[in-house]
């Protein structure tokens, strides 16, 4: 495990907490006598003594009412010891349980004691105006190396590229305790490493992410990477040459299957369907692990809002939209309904009672007309006051309806709302409107026709077929299929973000044919009318935009 910034006291406290949890350990033949007590603590004054550190001489006091020899057993191997008051090094961290055994008395006591292996923690002294801007901040670093035993210490630091010293010159290593003031000529979150070898001994890789910003406002996308974290990256348009854009880790896990995050004033919303997304014979089961959670715009704060841990799989959140006026955030499962929830519920657990189905497939005229049971839910959105919902299965395109066609009971076939269905037949998996410039930009998952697709708004209602998909400029870009899932529940193309300032779309593309198309963060430019590539060589789930410009988050 790597070691992240955290100030030298923390860690002191954190150490404290933590060695001075005991656990006695009880045997059959060797059980706990109470009239044997004993206390241990690091011998020396040191700024370090209250770690219980690789190499710190412990110092173990008898404090028992019995006056038989004391005998003590530190767990590691090592001979037995006598006395009342003894010392101990361990050269190994880990647990070990510490034994005291008093001649004539029957049983002992026990005490775990944690050793931690010792690291060198990195401190960013505080910025000049709060924030580190690409180019123009200093950075000044401070480190603290417990040494119980006063050993030699080497360091090597290891810079990002980018990273110049204070004569502006490019630097990439150093052997000083102190590099000096350094400067970043790349946005995004730049990972200074440190590698401290302590006695010969190399230590556990230290590092510390250095956040920095752009000397101009601008948004923040981000994106969920699978298997990784939740990233940010500012969108700059005309970025200066000598300046290079990177992501931000925001060091927050993704979860298992992020398929759709939001974004709403200052709170990012993850919607992680959980590791059972596709069919399992779960109906009545408890395999749900799903949730959705709350995350500030930086990552330094993250809530759960609702889970469904312990729940049937099938109720897992997929996919979401949120409507700001209501201040209320729309989920749907796996293949039912959709559900709601307002934006400042935390700590939820989700349940039919407490959070019903606000439409679910069998409350619209679609349902045997249209649709069946079982039709899988994907993307899903609000355009000029009428609901669009996407179906994969079962049922196959965005069916529309407003909010006056949902039934307050079962409806088995029924008459199908007026707004009707689009791209029938159709394996749309991810879709947006941008409703200013009137185009609907959306991605075909089916093998003959894969691929990310823009129309007009007015000619939505006349692609009926594959063979509509074919007319010339519809097509952008073909995209070949991943096949991560299953038929009907392929995950593809998850989420469509729409920059309605210029109009550009952002997706993350997981490829089935690298030698075609990599996988990566794309961007559709409508200047050029083409996707072009963002980030390559990543596989990402969800992406949405925060439309609020700033020099950070």
């Amino acid at each position: 495990m790597k070691k992240a910034i955290l100030t030298f006291p923390i860690i002191l406290i954190l150490g404290f907490i933590m060695a001075g949890c005991v656990a006695n350990e009880a045997l059959i033949e060797d059980f706990p006598n109470d009239k044997i007590s004993f206390k241990y603590s690091v011998s020396k004054a040191e700024s370090y003594r209250l770690d219980y550190l690789v190499g710190a001489t412990i110092q173990f006091v008898n404090l028992s009412v019995a006056t038989g020899e004391a005998t003590w057993d530190f767990g590691d191997g090592t001979p037995l010891v006598t006395g009342d008051s003894v010392t101990h090094k361990y050269p190994v961290a880990g647990t070990y349980s510490v034994k005291l055994t008093i001649a004539g008395e029957t049983g002992s006591l026990k005490k775990n004691l944690l050793v931690s292996d010792i690291a060198t923690y990195i401190t960013i002294q505080p910025f000049a105006g709060g924030i580190c801007l690409v180019k123009s901040t200093p950075v000044t670093f401070s480190l603290e190396t417990p040494n119980p035993e006063q050993l030699p210490i080497v360091y090597k630091w290891i810079f990002p590229a980018g990273t110049i010293d204070a004569s502006g010159n490019p630097i990439t290593e150093s052997s000083l305790a102190d590099p000096g003031s350094l400067k970043f000529t790349s946005i995004g979150s730049q990972k200074v490493r440190l590698q401290t070898t302590l006695g010969g001994r190399l230590l556990e890789e230290s590092y510390v992410n250095v956040q920095v910003g752009y000397t101009s406002p601008a948004k923040t996308l981000y994106y969920a990477v699978k298997s990784g974290n939740i990233m940010a990256y500012k969108i700059v348009n005309n970025l200066p040459a000598d300046i290079k854009n990177s992501p931000y880790d925001l060091g927050v896990k993704s979860g298992q299957h992020p398929f759709n995050i939001l974004f709403n004033d200052t709170s990012l919303y993850v919607l992680d369907a959980g590791k059972q997304f596709n069919y399992i014979n779960d109906v009545d089961g408890n395999l749900g692990d799903g949730k959705i959670s709350v995350i500030s715009k930086d990552g330094s704060i993250v809530e759960t809002m609702i889970t469904n841990v312990g729940g049937t799989a099938f109720n897992d959140p997929f996919w979401g939209y949120i409507e700001p006026s209501e201040k209320t955030l729309y989920f749907s499962d796996r293949n039912t309904g959709i559900a709601k929830i307002t934006l400042d519920k935390r700590n939820q657990t989700l349940n039919r009672t407490e959070y019903p189905y606000w439409v679910q497939n069998n409350r619209l005229g679609y349902y045997n007309n249209g649709w069946a049971f079982g039709a899988m839910n994907t993307n899903f959105a609000k355009v000029n006051g009428i609901w669009w919902w996407g179906k994969t299965y079962s049922g196959v395109g965005v069916f529309r309806f407003n909010e006056s066609d949902i039934s307050t009971v079962d409806i088995t076939a029924g008459t199908r709302p007026t707004s009707g269905v689009l791209f029938p037949d159709i394996y749309i998996k991810s879709f947006v409107v941008d409703q200013s410039r009137g185009f609907v930009y959306f991605t075909v998952r089916d093998d003959a026709a894969a691929g990310f697709y823009k129309v007009t708004v007015a000619d939505v209602e006349n692609i009926k077929t594959f063979d509509d998909l074919k007319v010339a400029g519809r097509l952008i870009q073909a995209l070949t299929p991943d096949t991560e899932g299953s038929s009907g529940e392929y995950v593809y193309i998850t989420q469509l973000a729409l920059d309605a300032e210029d109009g550009s779309v952002y997706f993350g593309y997981r490829t089935g044919d690298a030698t075609k198309v990599t996988s990566g963060l794309k961007r559709y430019n409508p200047a050029t009318n083409k996707v072009e590539s963002v980030i390559d060589g990543v596989e990402v789930y969800g992406v949405t935009i925060n439309n609020s410009k700033s020099k950070l988050f």
